[in-house]
């Protein structure tokens, strides 16, 4: 089902207003009246997502008040049923026909309840879950981090190269802005599509993807609702994913499956035999006792594997349905159509063999009945035969299962993207291409983190090689921002998402970040020396050879502010010289707006700049900033004014 929303305006011009105060001075990103800069598509969107919730809410109290009838009714069709057995067993003088009947009519009636009981308490919970993702949906759409899951897609290597820099996994960041996906599988393939380059071809296959499935709102909430109740645990299902890809034990073995087979009817012989006279010994005593050393001979490898069947109970369950629902919906596109495709058809579908599966998995509850699993297992070698059963299911769907869970899996990689194109209509698909020479524009480019009344988009270029982006401007001015904006646009154009922009073009890069460095006291590293590791990693790349090899794009703010001044001019100038002669594009950030004076680095520097302004005098003065990008070197001097005002006289020199 799919959604439609008005295309939003261009944003409002931003001017955040923040007072000096005569004791410090304090900055805030808070924006007054934000309400009032939401568009009226963000408004649609809201108002969907709430409405979708009261309803699923109210299926939630419906479902509630039809439970606790049931649990009443359940009470006094079992009372009935106890007064009634009780009757039929002892009261005297009754019509002994008409209480059992009223028992077994009662006792049907309970058990009826019960079953009752079981799918009402089902569709709650499914309403519960569908519920809550619609609200979770609205607090995506406002940015409302409290009310966001935390989306656990792992931790990314300290020494990624621009993971931790751009807030793409953790709290408040893209990971939980996308929501992960339920499957392990999904949440493994949305992690590398988020922090590992992608080749163009790709990225335009989901790109195609995410296109259609922005549209399936209903299914994807459908299929993350039905991965949710089968709650995958990575450990159980790794070991159920093991065992249906280990190569059979009881099928190599022709000796004792005819064993199995055999035993129990010759046992039944003799013991036939026995009670019809024609034996007068027990024969059939040593038989059984066979039968009992022959079922704990194999007692450990039977207690593994069902073990580790039962563990997945819920998760077959659920993934019974998952499979089928992806399966059976109708897709448009060629890269989704194909996807589809490998969770097979017919008899070899991935939902008909987890239904045969659960057929299996039914004769292994007897396990846990201790009146009847010893003597059956005695009579019949009945753990043996289910053994059997898993063992044929497990050679003719067993290699497939792990592809049927990563093919749900992208599914819902995908979908977690569509979920972002969905709810921001006024954002664009990158366009992907290898220009010569590399540059990367982008229109309205914003930071997709932040809110709709808050976030400013400004028109962005970086390159060609051989050239640099160089912003300047005081802080809390925007510079920051503006490279995490562009470097997390990258990851999500990578992953094959949305990008927040109306227009953005962009070659295949390896992106690389510098821009939250810290010491160790720990391992004795320096402010600097961490600053010079950050450096080296980024440099690396540059140099590498290869047909056809990725643009490095590097993004680096304020770097090597651990030493004196004319030592890091020197050393930023040597790193900027090194990175425009291996072709690189980016973007740097410096109050030292005498970068951009030295003959080579000015040349190759295309400056731009953010600006603020002190608006009034003494305590009523105001620090604002409007986030536009100007071109040029920033030129404000307001650093003497503002000490005055809080009552610091300096002498302009």
């Amino acid at each position: 089902m799919g959604i439609r929303f008005w295309k939003t305006q261009s944003s409002r011009k931003l001017s955040t207003t923040i007072p000096i105060v005569s004791d410090a001075l304090v900055a805030s990103a808070a924006v007054t009246n934000t309400a009032d800069r939401v568009s009226i598509a963000e408004r649609e969107r809201l108002d969907f997502y709430a409405g979708r919730a009261a309803a699923f809410e109210q299926t939630v109290a419906r479902a509630e008040r039809v439970s606790r009838a049931i649990s009443f009714a359940r009470v006094a069709s079992f009372a009935t049923t106890a007064t009634a057995l009780a009757a039929a067993l002892w009261w005297p003088g009754t019509s002994r026909t008409l209480l059992w009947t009223a028992t077994l009519s009662a006792a049907l009636v309970f058990v009826a309840l019960v079953v009752a009981h079981a799918r009402v308490d089902a569709w709650k919970q499914w309403n519960q879950i569908r519920g809550r993702q619609n609200r979770e949906q609205a607090a995506r759409v406002r940015r409302d981090w409290d009310l966001v899951p935390r989306a656990d897609l792992g931790q990314p290597s300290p020494d990624h190269p621009y993971a931790a820099d751009l807030d793409l996994v953790g709290r408040a960041s893209l990971a939980d802005l996308l929501g992960a996906p339920a499957t392990p599988a999904g949440r493994r393939l949305l992690a590398t599509w988020l922090l590992t380059p992608s080749t163009i071809e790709a990225i335009r296959g989901r790109q195609e993807g995410v296109a259609e499935l922005a549209l399936e709102l209903e299914w994807r909430q459908q299929v993350h609702a039905l991965g949710s109740l089968a709650a995958f645990d990575p450990i159980r299902l790794e070991r159920f994913l093991a065992w249906a890809e280990q190569p059979p034990w009881l099928l190599s073995r022709r000796w004792l499956i005819w064993t199995a087979r055999t035993l129990p009817g010759i046992a039944a012989v003799l013991a036939a035999l026995h009670w019809s006279g024609v034996t007068g010994v027990g024969y059939w005593i040593p038989a059984l006792l066979a039968n009992t050393v022959l079922r704990y001979a194999a007692g450990r490898r039977l207690r593994n594997t069902f073990d580790g069947i039962e563990a997945q109970q819920s998760a077959r369950e659920h993934g019974e349905r998952l499979f089928r629902i992806v399966r059976e919906h109708t897709f448009r596109s060629r890269s989704l159509t194909g996807l589809a495709a490998a969770l097979g058809t017919g008899h070899s579908a991935a939902d008909a063999a987890f239904r045969r599966l659960g057929r299996v998995m039914a004769f292994v509850d007897l396990r846990h009945s201790s009146l009847l699993h010893f003597p059956v297992n005695a009579i019949t070698l009945w753990d043996l035969h289910v053994l059997y059963a898993l063992e044929r299911w497990r050679a003719a769907s067993g290699e497939a299962v792990r592809r049927w869970f990563d093919t749900v899996g992208e599914f819902e990689a995908l979908s977690a993207l569509a979920g972002l194109s969905h709810d921001n209509a006024d954002w664009t698909f990158p366009e992907l291409s290898a220009p010569t020479p590399p540059v990367l524009e982008a229109r309205d480019l914003a930071h997709p983190l932040l809110p709709r009344g808050v976030r400013v988009a400004n028109d962005v270029r970086v390159g060609p090689a051989g050239r640099f982006l160089f912003v300047t401007g005081s802080n809390m001015s925007g510079k920051s921002t503006l490279l995490r904006a562009l470097g997390v646009n990258v990851a999500l154009a990578d992953a094959g998402g949305p990008v927040c922009a109306s227009w953005l073009r962009m070659p295949r890069v390896e992106l690389r970040t510098m821009m939250r460095v810290q010491d160790s006291l720990e391992l004795g590293v320096s402010y600097f020396m961490a600053s010079l590791n950050r450096l080296r990693r980024v440099i690396a790349p540059a140099a590498a050879d290869g047909a056809d090899p990725p643009v490095l794009l590097y993004l680096l703010d304020e770097i090597l502010q651990g030493t004196n001044t004319a030592e890091r001019q020197i050393a930023v100038r040597t790193i900027l010289r090194h990175l425009l002669a291996r072709s690189a594009i980016g973007a740097l950030t410096s109050h030292d707006v005498s970068l951009a004076e030295a003959d080579d680095i000015g040349s190759a520097a295309d400056a731009v700049h953010f600006t603020e302004a002190v608006d009034g005098a003494d305590q009523t003065a105001r620090l604002s900033f409007d986030y536009r990008l100007r071109p040029g070197v920033a030129t404000s001097r307001n650093a003497l004014k503002l000490m005055r005002i809080i009552g610091l006289d300096a002498a302009d020199q």
